[in-house]
């Protein structure tokens, strides 16, 4: 039993000893290992670099050669040149499609309408044609005057004022407010030698004619309707030369800029002399006449006249049509323009007569404000005292000049009573 103890006690005396030394083979090991990631974080040998991966354009030039590489670069080149001949052109083109649609898009529609005929649409879908081509620019009519507009007008549209000496006055408070609010396309028709060096004193474009007999007399001495009957020749040399004009009388104060506020899907669009809805814009008017008994009540459509003195006016045959209407009616009969002027542009076709076919477009009347609207009405109403009009054309009252300042000092200045004073109409 004794030597079988002892072998026993043998046995697990060696076991111990060989599991210390793998224990601190283990740990010696270990220790080796730390040192050596420590002073040799790479290892020991350098790996193999992994080629990098070639993109698609690199693997195919490495099998162009040298002339192939060369034409390619010159096709690429001269593709660049042609797509900016090409991006320049389409600009070019755009630009000229932008004028004669006026930013409204209707000339395009016209195009597309008179190319070719079409079936009309499902109900409710059909749109008539409303906005008349532009003429082609002729130059050659007033190339003197061509150039001032090529400096003065902006996107193909100036805003234009006749004046002589009478009216100096009014003309400094129409362009001191013109200015005021930011137009830089408008210009100065000077009827004499007194208003042009005016103009030129104050910085105020302007465009003198040249002499005329009749028409020049008639510039230096006529009296309003004497100038108003002048300026529908004097415009169709605008239109002539591609121009969309803004024509204003010298009695009008600019609180903002119209531009802004212009459809240009007509050939003309025009202010009203009318101070309500219905008088502004039409209304079913009933005519009673009691001795026709059952068919007493004639029914007729009213409108009150569009004012002459401020109008939008495009470049289209049938706005130069309406020009030399009225301006061969005027130089014929002892007539007030705004009569003739609204006689051309809604009489109707009939028996001996051929109508002017012409789009028109009213403008808003609080926007577009006439006396009559801001001192019988507007001045009176709270809430329409705080809308701020485009334009106030003193055209109901003669004292002009007076009313034209007060306006100034109420929109302009904030002075609440400044048109307190003033009668609705006139004394």
């Amino acid at each position: 039993m004794a030597g079988r103890r002892d072998a026993i006690l043998t046995r697990d005396k060696n076991h111990q000893i060989t599991a210390s030394r793998i224990a601190i083979a283990v740990f010696v090991g270990v220790l080796l290992g730390c040192i050596f990631a420590f002073f040799s974080p790479h290892g020991f040998f350098t790996s193999i670099p992994t080629p990098p991966i070639l993109n698609h354009k690199v693997a195919l030039s490495a099998c162009e050669t040298p002339e192939q590489l060369n034409a390619l670069k010159l096709n690429i080149q001269s593709a660049k040149e042609k797509n900016s001949d090409l991006k320049k052109e389409v600009k070019s083109l755009m630009e000229r499609l932008r004028l004669a649609e006026q930013g409204k898009g209707h000339a395009r529609e016209q195009f597309v309408v008179l190319g070719e005929n079409h079936k009309a649409g499902p109900f409710g879908t059909v749109k008539a044609l409303r906005t008349n081509p532009p003429v082609i620019p002729d130059e050659s009519v007033n190339p003197r005057l061509a150039k001032l507009l090529e400096e003065v007008a902006i996107y193909k549209e100036v805003v234009v004022v006749l004046a002589n000496t009478n009216v100096l006055e009014m003309l400094e408070v129409w362009f001191t407010n013109v200015k005021r609010v930011g137009i830089l396309n408008y210009l100065v028709i000077a009827l004499d030698d007194k208003i042009q060096e005016f103009c030129k004193s104050n910085d105020v474009p302007v465009y003198r004619r040249d002499p005329d007999e009749g028409v020049d007399l008639i510039a230096k001495s006529g009296g309003n309707h004497a100038v108003s009957g002048l300026k529908f020749r004097i415009l169709r040399e605008f239109l002539q030369l591609g121009y969309s004009v803004l024509l204003s009388d010298v009695d009008i104060v600019y609180l903002q800029n119209p531009f802004d506020y212009i459809y240009r899907d007509s050939d003309v669009e025009s202010m009203s002399d009318g101070h309500n809805n219905y008088t502004a814009y039409g209304y079913n008017d009933v005519f009673d006449e009691p001795s026709m008994g059952w068919a007493r009540y004639a029914h007729t459509m009213r409108i009150w006249v569009y004012n002459s003195g401020f109008f939008y006016i495009r470049p289209t045959l049938p706005s130069i049509e309406l020009l030399d209407r009225v301006a061969d009616r005027l130089s014929k009969e002892k007539a007030w323009d705004q009569a003739v002027f609204n006689e051309e542009l809604f009489s109707p076709s009939h028996p001996g007569y051929d109508g002017l076919h012409a789009a028109k477009r009213t403008m808003d009347m609080y926007l577009f404000m006439n006396s009559k609207v801001l001192f019988k009405t507007v001045r009176k109403d709270d809430k329409l005292k705080k809308l701020k009009p485009v334009i106030v054309h003193v055209n109901y009252h003669p004292d002009k000049l007076v009313r034209m300042k007060a306006v100034v000092e109420f929109y302009v200045n904030g002075k609440q009573d400044a048109l307190d004073s003033f009668p609705d109409g006139s004394d």
